[in-house]
């Protein structure tokens, strides 16, 4: 908010509301928003059914529905022990299929780009080089800055952070989605030394709630075509604009062009912002939709660290020699605690002691 406020991208456009029309995705975006408001977030979060929720593909609602059945599984105890397993290997398995379809994903990229390209031209999107360098410039000092900082204070280096995990960033550059490398960054973290259940949390989470390239992006967005449209923000109106969709844009992490999904939601469902603006930056979405997901990335990969520092279960030390040879060293996995049979105490009468087990 403070850049686009400071360097005003949007200045001396002065598009029209009424001449702005919607087209294609755009207006079945706009659409679908017209009949949402912000607190729908809140009380659509609980799926009708289990089925339902990954039948329809709604997120939040898969989320909702793996939290309650994962506190379930852990109160359980032994008796869900297969239902892990099954789970463990089922996830390899959807992993394996996930990467099958990547292979081919930077292929659909450029094509969508070239699209793109072909349809509005290069004077098109010259034009608005303003708003995709600050967009880009803000996601880097954010990066540097801000996620750079936090690890600094663990005594890692953002910058060797970056290096190690440049062939996935390179993934994601590809195919504008943070999703496509999921497995890898997974297995990338845990080879810093990070608990596999500490990484497993974090990491899927944080693809739906942890979003700070979005996040950039919906602020920036919704201000630059409020300038661009010559309608005056208040500095409360752009704070109540952003807090509505700090709520909207959960879930709307890893697939592509999700973040201007919610950006069309959002401004029809509040009516600040004509939700026709969104047409000004169609055009540029694909190449908005890049930095977005380059930036939940690099997040949600700092997030992982100092999470781990949160939890007592990091150690610096082997983190940073992994990063500067760049060779993984797993952690190992917490010790399942050990239980003994029911109706045991420890001692049974008229028999030798025995040594305990770990």
């Amino acid at each position: 908010m403070f850049a686009v406020n400071v360097f005003q991208p949007g200045a001396g456009v002065h598009a029209h509301p009424g001449e702005l029309r919607l087209s294609g995705d755009a207006a079945r975006y706009v659409k679908d928003g017209e009949g949402q408001s912000w607190w729908h977030f809140l009380t659509d979060v609980v799926p009708s059914s289990a089925v339902g929720a990954f039948a329809e593909g709604d997120i939040l609602q898969v989320i909702f529905f793996s939290v309650l059945f994962g506190v379930a599984l852990k109160a359980v105890g032994p008796a869900g022990a297969p239902i892990v397993e099954g789970v463990n290997r089922l996830s390899t398995v959807v992993f394996k299929i996930l990467h099958y379809i990547m292979l081919a994903a930077p292929v659909g990229a450029f094509g969508a780009m070239a699209f793109t390209v072909g349809k509005y031209g290069i004077s098109t999107l010259t034009s608005l080089g303003r708003l995709v360098g600050l967009f880009y410039g803000t996601s880097l000092f954010f990066v540097v800055v801000v996620l750079g900082g936090a690890l600094a204070l663990l005594g890692i280096s953002i910058f060797r952070l970056l290096n190690h995990l440049r062939e996935e960033f390179l993934v994601v550059l590809g195919t504008s989605s943070s999703e496509s490398v999921l497995p890898r960054l997974l297995t990338k973290l845990a080879g810093l030394g990070v608990r596999r259940d500490i990484v497993g949390l974090t990491v899927p989470t944080g693809y739906s709630f942890n979003l700070d390239g979005s996040s950039i992006y919906l602020s920036l967005a919704t201000v630059y075509i409020a300038q661009a449209t010559d309608t005056p923000l208040s500095l409360s109106q752009q704070l109540g604009l952003l807090a509505v969709m700090i709520l909207t844009s959960k879930g709307s992490g890893g697939i592509t062009g999700a973040g201007f999904i919610a950006l069309a939601a959002t401004l029809s469902s509040v009516g600040t912002v004509t939700a026709a603006g969104i047409m000004l930056i169609f055009g540029i979405d694909k190449f908005m939709s890049e930095c977005r997901a380059l930036t939940n990335l690099a997040g949600n990969s700092v997030a992982t660290l100092l999470v781990a520092r949160w939890e007592g279960a990091l150690d610096t030390a082997r983190v940073n020699r992994v990063l500067r040879t760049g060779t993984p060293e797993p952690a190992a996995d917490p010790e399942p605690e050990s239980t003994p049979p029911p109706g045991h105490d420890g001692h049974d009468a008229g028999s030798a002691p025995t040594l305990a087990t770990t």
